[in-house]
């Protein structure tokens, strides 16, 4: 039986921790909470067989978002065979999942207090772990733009934590231990609708740009680590809302460096939720295989659902 936040150890001003909870080695965080039982329930969850990608094509969001830069994409011949090649590529670049070095915790350090810095082939709290067994499980929709249909989701608006309970109770939907949490604010949606220069122009704010998200409150992060889940996942750039602020402080900082549970961005959810509400459940089967990158600190997220 996990302890309730409000059991967890305070870090000072910052909020409570989990360190020590699974382990003091542990490479998983929530993660831990998808064991072989877990997987097997949430493969009963497979009623048509539908699979739903989840990902976004590696060079959207186009042009890139958080000072990151295009890739490019080089195709050569070998004797008889092709072959490819990607240079500056960004794997935290489209849809992705921040592992546990993407966020520091100041002078306390990572997840589980690891003091050192991140660095190529450097395998502690590196993505690679868990491309070991996949984040499989139960996926819940909370479809937080269909709930409340006048959400700006280009503008700053903070999702409550009381709002993820309305939604999930008008959904019907019960967050069980173990669900990867998946967050649709309508922020893709909104996105693909605007011009050319309205993308430009969002990429061009680097870092402050606008979108509805999470609320970052410690409010937010009580309520995840006591629905127990293995890990979040949203439609937007950054899960939380953006630019936020100081005195609110970063849910990347309480869920990541924290509590270790993993952050899934810019997941495209759209055709998911579609076909969700046209079967009036909010389930599925998640299936998500980060890369096997020693050292690594983000991943594509290569996600589907299936139905």
């Amino acid at each position: 039986m996990l302890p309730k936040y409000a059991e967890l150890p305070r870090l000072d001003d910052y909020g409570n921790h989990s360190w020590g909870v699974f382990g003091q080695d542990d490479e998983l965080g929530t993660l831990n909470l998808i064991d072989a039982d877990a997987v097997r329930a949430a493969t009963a969850l497979v009623r048509t067989g539908e699979r739903v990608g989840l990902s976004l094509p590696l060079d959207q969001p186009d042009p890139p978002l958080f000072r990151r830069e295009p890739f490019r994409h080089t195709v050569k011949r070998i004797g008889s065979m092709w072959d490819d090649r990607l240079d500056s590529f960004f794997p935290q670049g489209s849809t992705q999942w921040d592992g546990f070095r993407h966020h520091r915790v100041r002078r306390h350090g990572f997840y589980g207090g690891v003091q050192d810095d991140p660095a190529p082939g450097n395998p502690r709290l590196s993505i690679h772990h868990w491309a070991s067994s996949g984040i499989i499980g139960r996926g819940v929709l909370l479809d937080v733009a269909r709930h409340f249909g006048d959400l700006d989701a280009l503008a700053e608006r903070s999702i409550t934590a009381d709002d993820l309970r309305a939604v999930a109770e008008a959904q019907g939907a019960e967050i069980r231990p173990g669900d990867i949490l998946c967050v649709r604010t309508g922020w893709l949606s909104a996105y693909r609708g605007l011009e050319a220069e309205g993308r430009a122009a969002i990429s061009a704010q680097k870092s402050s740009f606008s979108s509805a998200g999470l609320a970052a409150d410690e409010s937010t992060a009580e309520l995840l680590w006591d629905w127990h889940v293995a890990a979040i996942s949203a439609d937007n750039p950054a899960v939380e809302v953006t630019p936020g602020g100081a005195a609110v402080g970063s849910l990347h900082r309480r869920l990541l460096g924290m509590l270790g549970i993993p952050l899934g961005e810019l997941f495209d959810f759209d055709t998911l939720a579609a076909r969700l509400h046209e079967s009036s459940r909010p389930d599925f089967l998640f299936v998500s295989v980060p890369l096997a990158l020693v050292g690594g600190l983000g991943s594509p997220g290569n996600a589907v659902a299936v139905l």
